[in-house]
């Protein structure tokens, strides 16, 4: 819950970044315009990893909440602790996520 609450926090903390870059020329040179769109494309990008974050752990809040949390979601077997402790949010065992 505590790193859903800080995803939030940088979200909202990058929220001006994201917005429209206004392509004013008086206000700003070309390459200021450039620079502007690519903080822009990173910020989006960034905020897009957030997202993708949070899907994760709020599955494996879902996954704690029916009993199925530490399991892999694919063949079922139980996902070693060690794996878990280095992503928490982890859905699949190393076997099914290379595909093997």
């Amino acid at each position: 819950m505590e790193r859903l609450q800080t995803l939030d926090e940088e979200d909202a903390a990058s929220a001006g970044a994201r917005s429209v870059v206004e392509l004013d020329q008086a206000a700003t040179g070309r390459l200021s315009r450039m620079d502007a769109l690519q903080h822009q494309a990173m910020a989006q990008a960034q905020a897009r990893r957030r997202a993708a974050e949070r899907v994760r752990i709020r599955a494996a809040l879902a996954r704690l909440d029916e009993g199925e949390y530490g399991y892999c979601t694919d063949c079922g077997e139980p996902i070693p602790a060690e794996r878990l402790e280095l992503d928490p949010a982890l859905a699949r065992c190393a076997e099914c996520t290379r595909g093997a």
